[in-house]
């Protein structure tokens, strides 16, 4: 490129820069994402709502910025540096972002083989990290760090002759564009309000970099707050729902359903082995993301339910080393600052969350002061309710998970969301109707311990039913049901088979009431015919003296009713 002046800041006087300059990104991308990080992590839904790409951008830059520090002589070359950048990166790469971020700096590290870098070799840079991300990513989703990366490497090609500054001006005004556009690439997105998290951190480390070159400071504070007000954290719960409704059937493969993040470096390897494994992790989980540093090592990333498989797999591709592996359900300590950093005002101690389904019920629980996740089309991970539970502003919080997941699960969560600064209890309700009979008896007053005690008792103590339409033919401990007949349970158990709907929902209450009962709560769901709960009131008002009854119109899919005996 020729001699030319160098400036004191690392810059030279026809606009490219040095090495120094390079490091003098790093440390201010660094502190701008250590800034922005709890925002960036409240903006976290995609692929899952686990809050941490903030974090995992911060560590991989700081992971670059230390390898580049680390370098004893030549630091003024860029090219040297930016092979530092790169290494680090990849070796320390956090996250499905981290790993997208550490292909930025390999980008600039194959593209830069000199002393400096400008504005040419910048948008270069930006065009092989884009494709460099896009062959790392073996489901590429559209409206993700990607789709932001790629718009900023087009428009900084189109700047033909223009020098750094410039070119990374217009970088980044293309990645802040088309960060706004995200939610209209992402129904997840759209559905939570919020703007892609890891676009977000791109565009910081990108206005770093404009910062750095050009002095220039920009504001773009006002990205985040499509996201990050108190009514999308409190509203989170919504989020969860509907990314499962859309998502299907939880099974392991399913990003929702996914377990462990497992991370690890491999050398002495190659491409074809590299392939072999790509195509191993794709079988056993999901967001699957294998980069290599240029040097001969790569970074693997996978989303799954078996982290000995995925590292086993790993060993049959060279020689693992590095490994990490995150559960979905247990957070790390900087993660849990970073949220608590994101909270709003208004911290009360003690809340209750209810895994609910239908309008009413939903309306009906939270007007007795719960919060709700809504599970109307699809099971409840339990990614989603520990994500919930960590969302509220609470520091007691009491669940009541109304049948929405198996106990082991629940226990799985509980040892989860439990951390120095939460105290959580998840109890034993295994319908809405005992939902509502515990949160009846709920008392912030009293210490949590006892509350949840008493508000389980009175959940024991309520006997539940429901009733459905049978949908197939199917054998059931008291007989054959065909398609039509109304079905009663009690608990999860078939006591009552029969054609006629009001008859059987009738024959249900007196097995309910056979060994006595004060009050019978009906919760009618979305299906119940306009007078059910009318002639159900009448048959227990008639045959049971003395027993109250309550009706709730709940909107529940599948069954026509819930039964509650207390």
């Amino acid at each position: 490129m020729g001699e030319v002046q160098r400036l004191s800041t690392g810059g030279t006087a026809d606009g490219s820069a040095d090495g120094l300059l390079l490091r003098r990104w790093a440390r201010r991308s660094v502190d701008c994402l250590e800034t922005r990080r709890g925002e960036i992590n409240s903006l976290n839904v995609f692929p899952i709502p686990d809050s941490d790409t903030g974090t995992n951008l911060l560590f991989t830059m700081r992971a670059a910025l230390d390898s580049a520090e680390a370098l004893d002589a030549d630091v003024t070359s860029a090219g040297r540096v930016a092979n530092a950048l790169a290494r680090g990166a990849v070796s320390g790469a956090r996250g499905n972002s981290g790993v997208i971020l550490s292909q930025v700096l390999r980008g600039i590290a194959e593209s830069v083989r000199g002393d400096y870098i400008d504005g040419h070799d910048l948008a270069v840079s930006l065009k092989t990290a884009t494709t460099l991300a896009t062959r790392a990513v073996t489901d590429l989703v559209e409206g993700t760090i990607v789709t932001v990366l790629r718009a900023s490497g087009e428009a900084a090609e189109a700047c033909v002759g223009a020098d750094l500054g410039s070119v990374a001006l217009v970088a980044a005004d293309a990645a802040a564009q088309a960060l706004i556009k995200t939610p209209e690439q992402l129904e997840v997105l759209a559905s939570a309000g919020v703007v892609d998290a890891g676009g977000l951190g791109l565009v910081v480390i990108l206005d770093a970099l404009v910062e750095s070159v050009t002095g220039r400071t920009l504001d773009r504070t006002d990205l985040g707050d499509l996201g990050c007000s108190p009514g999308l954290i409190a509203d989170i719960s919504r989020l969860d729902h509907d990314w499962a409704r859309k998502s299907g059937p939880v099974e392991c493969g399913d990003d929702s359903a996914q377990d462990f993040e497992v991370m690890y470096l491999v050398d002495d390897s190659d491409d074809e082995r590299m392939a072999a494994l790509r195509t191993r992790l794709a079988v056993m989980g999901d967001s699957i993301v294998i980069v290599s540093d240029g040097f001969g090592g790569w970074s693997v990333h996978v989303h799954c339910c078996d982290a000995g498989a995925a590292v086993e797999a790993g060993l049959e591709a060279g020689r693992v080393h590095g490994i990490r592996i995150s559960s979905f359900l247990v957070d790390e300590r900087d993660q849990l600052v970073a949220r608590r950093e994101t909270k709003f005002s208004g911290y009360d101690a003690r809340g209750v969350l209810a895994v609910v389904a239908g309008d009413g019920a939903a309306a009906l629980f939270e007007s007795e002061g719960a919060s709700v996740l809504r599970c109307d089309d699809a099971p409840v991970t339990r990614a989603q309710l520990l994500g919930r539970i960590r969302t509220m502003d609470r520091s007691e919080v009491l669940v009541l998970p109304n049948g929405a997941l198996s106990a082991q699960e629940l226990v799985a969560v509980s040892a989860a969301a439990r951390d120095p600064l939460h105290q959580v209890l998840l109890l034993s309700t295994s319908s809405m109707v005992q939902g509502l009979a515990a949160l009846a008896v709920h008392d912030g007053t009293r210490n949590v311990a006892d509350d949840g005690f008493t508000m389980s008792e009175s959940a024991a103590a309520t006997r539940w039913g429901s009733l459905r339409i049978a949908v197939e033919r199917s054998l059931t401990y008291v007989g054959t049901c065909d398609p039509g007949d109304a079905i009663g349970l009690m608990g999860h158990e078939v006591v009552v088979i029969g054609p006629d709907v009001v008859a059987s929902a009738s024959r249900l209450i007196d097995l309910a009431l056979g060994s006595g009962g004060e009050l019978v709560t009906l919760l009618m769901g979305a299906d119940a015919t306009d007078g059910l709960a009318g002639r159900l009131q009448e048959h227990v008002e008639a045959t049971y003296p003395g027993v109250d009854v309550l009706v709730y119109q709940g909107d529940q899919p599948g069954d026509l009713f819930q039964l509650g005996v207390e």
